[in-house]
C-alpha cells in the first residue's frame, strides 16, 4: 500500500506514539493517547490508529495489536516534507561517527507559525532582486506589517507583493527591481487597501527559503 497524506492532526497523532514508542520502549495506553489529545472517549485513538492503517503507516499484528509499517516513519518524514536527521556530524576535530534517529527537520520547525500560513503563487518579475522570482510560490502569515517589510496587498480589486513603507506622503509600494517603478497611494485612501500577509519566505523548485528580514534576502 502506498502511503497516503496525512492530516495535520494524524501527524501529531504518529508522532506521538512513535515518540513516546522511541522513548519508553512500548506503546502509550489508550488512557495516555486520551489524555495527551484532549479526547472524550477512547475510541478516538481506534479510529485515528484505524485511519493510520488505512494510509499505510500502522500495520495490525496477528495479535490483533498496532505496529509501524515497515520503512513507513521514513516515508511519513519524506511525504509531508519532513527531512530525517540521522544522527550527529563533528564541525570541529575528528570525532567518531555518531548514528541516530534524531527525528525530522519538519516546516513547522522552519516556520513556527503555520497555523497562520497560505501561500501564493508569484506572476512577474518586480520582485527579483529579493530572490522571489515568476512561479515561486510566497510564504505569507496574517502579522503587522513593519516599515520595509515585503507584503502582499490588495488595493482597487489588484494585487501586489511589494516591499511596503509607510510616509505622510502615503503609502509606498516598493519593487525589488530597477525596471519596475513605485507604487504611491495617498493617505486619505489607506482604508480602501487590505493587507493579505506579511512575507515570511518562498518555495520552489531548489528549496525553501525562510525570509531574514535583516539581511533582506532569503
Amino acid at each position: 500500500m502506498d502511503n497516503q497524506q496525512l492530516t495535520r492532526k494524524q501527524k501529531q497523532f504518529l508522532d506521538y506514539i512513535v515518540s513516546y514508542r522511541e522513548e519508553h520502549d512500548i506503546w502509550p495506553t489508550y488512557r495516555e493517547i486520551t489524555d495527551r489529545f484532549g479526547f472524550k472517549s477512547p475510541n478516538s485513538v481506534t479510529q485515528n490508529l484505524q485511519a493510520l492503517v488505512k494510509k499505510g503507516y500502522l500495520v495490525k499484528t496477528d495479535e490483533e495489536e498496532y505496529e509501524l509499517a515497515p520503512g513507513s516513519q521514513t516515508r511519513f518524514s519524506a511525504k509531508t516534507g519532513g527531512i530525517p536527521v540521522r544522527g550527529l556530524i563533528a564541525a570541529g576535530s575528528l570525532q567518531e561517527a555518531v548514528e541516530a534517529n534524531l527525528g525530522a527537520i519538519t516546516l513547522e520547525y522552519l516556520f513556527p507559525n503555520m497555523d497562520r500560513m497560505y501561500a501564493l503563487r508569484v506572476s512577474g518579475s518586480s520582485m527579483k532582486d529579493a530572490s522571489i522570482h515568476d512561479g515561486d510560490f510566497v510564504l505569507l502569515i496574517d502579522d503587522d506589517i513593519r516599515n520595509g517589510d515585503i507584503g502582499a496587498v490588495l488595493y482597487n480589486g489588484e494585487t501586489s507583493l511589494k516591499h511596503i513603507y509607510y510616509g505622510e506622503n502615503g503609502l509606498q509600494l516598493k519593487p525589488a527591481n530597477k525596471e519596475y517603478q513605485d507604487i504611491t497611494i495617498e493617505p486619505d485612501i489607506f482604508e480602501e487597501v487590505r493587507v493579505l500577509g506579511k512575507y515570511v519566505g518562498h518555495v520552489n523548485r531548489n528549496g525553501i527559503f525562510r525570509y531574514n528580514r535583516k539581511e533582506g534576502v532569503c
